[in-house]
């Protein structure tokens, strides 16, 4: 067994890895994969996933063991797995033609509640599915058609890299919710015609140089005594 991080420690280790020659699908991955050189139509991002997943000693968390280069397949293998509040570790499939097939895969790195980060094989800034690299991708939630949590070994030890994620997502969220007390509602709207705030993530978290900054418009108006 594998825990997540690993995966992801894995993963990270080879983005910038590319085809060669371009637009080929000859790529390590493949090779491994295939136990032979390949060369045209071998798309290779689900390719990449199990890779990384055997690196790890972890195969059956992918396809039970078993091996799959096709996206929907990998899907529908996990549906039972399916999850929509995404973590780290966590397998995400993508559309990018407004269909609902899987037609390209990644391991989710973090997730806002708005945008995905993942670690994708045979990606690219020309092409989102077919690009020829692994490399790191932030992408909107409308691109995503599934998703599925392996049964990783839990890691008792959260790392700096987890927390700071955690907290991330977390500060992301919370700045997002709105006032939903009458007092709450009243206050933000006499600070925001004050000009002591926009108004904007007003339940996010405030810095000192942040409240040092708003406290003389706060006194101004009164706000402060």
């Amino acid at each position: 067994m594998a825990t997540a991080e690993k995966i992801l420690e894995i993963a990270r280790s080879q983005i910038g890895t590319r085809e060669s020659p371009a637009n080929s699908d000859n790529v390590k991955y493949n090779t491994v994969y295939y136990g032979r050189e390949v060369s045209g139509k071998y798309p290779w991002c689900a390719v990449f996933v199990w890779w990384v997943f055997r690196e790890a000693g972890a195969s059956d968390l992918y396809y039970g063991g078993d091996k799959t280069a096709y996206c929907p397949t990998l899907m529908s293998f996990h549906k039972k797995q399916a999850v929509t509040d995404y973590r780290p570790g966590d397998i995400a499939f993508f559309n990018f033609s407004g269909k609902s097939s899987a037609g390209h895969v990644g391991i989710c790195e973090s997730w806002d509640g708005t945008y995905i980060t993942t670690i994708d094989g045979n990606t690219g800034s020309a092409s989102e599915d077919n690009g020829g690299a692994v490399l790191r991708r932030r992408r909107h939630k409308k691109f995503i058609v599934g998703a599925y949590r392996p049964e990783y070994q839990e890691d008792d030890d959260m790392t700096q890299d987890q927390f700071d994620a955690m907290m991330e997502n977390w500060m992301s969220r919370q700045a997002k919710k709105k006032p939903t007390q009458q007092w709450e509602i009243e206050g933000l709207e006499r600070v925001v015609k004050a000009g002591v705030t926009d108004g904007s993530r007003p339940m996010g978290l405030c810095t000192r140089l942040e409240a040092a900054m708003m406290a003389p418009s706060a006194r101004n108006d009164g706000g402060c005594k």
